[in-house]
């Protein structure tokens, strides 16, 4: 699952919405599996039913990953603490599963109960919009070798009109 925290870790975007993190967020995951040679179901039923009045249907996961010779893994993806989230991954992992939360969002990520795995995402929020990028700072251009004078400013009245007329 380290490989999976790095890929996401590495995920670089600017100015998308909730939605479009979230989408993105879950291709990646999806990306992952189909990476590893397992079976990838998006939008997979949950072993948790939905409250009232809907009861009769099943929750769904984000990602739901089946591996051979190894217990399935079950992902969501969520830019909030929800309850009913660590709920459902909790349900799951008493059906054997392997439960990963994938939380994103700018400011503290909360833990989760164990066995839920947390892998968090922090995001920049600016007018609704989110954004992720970890690209280097740029290189400051080369100084030019040509000394320069330093002035303390405010420059009196005087010394300014006398450096204008240079």
């Amino acid at each position: 699952m380290d490989d999976l925290a790095d890929r996401i870790a590495a995920l670089t975007f600017s100015g998308l919405t909730q939605e479009q993190v979230t989408a993105l967020v879950i291709d990646t995951v999806a990306g992952w599996g189909e990476a590893q040679g397992w079976r990838v179901y998006r939008r997979a039923p949950s072993v948790m039913r939905l409250p009232p009045p809907m009861e009769r249907q099943h929750s769904v996961l984000d990602v739901a990953l089946a591996r051979p010779a190894a217990p399935p893994i079950v992902v969501e993806v969520d830019h909030t603490d929800r309850r009913r989230t660590v709920e459902k991954l909790l349900a799951e992992a008493e059906e054997g599963r392997i439960p990963i939360w994938v939380r994103w969002g700018p400011g503290r990520i909360a833990e989760a109960p164990p066995p839920i795995h947390v892998i968090a995402l922090h995001v920049t929020r600016h007018q609704g919009r989110y954004s992720r990028n970890d690209l280097p700072a740029p290189e400051h251009s080369a100084r030019s070798g040509l000394p320069s004078e330093a002035a303390e400013l405010p420059l009196p009245a005087s010394e300014h009109s006398a450096r204008r007329g240079q």
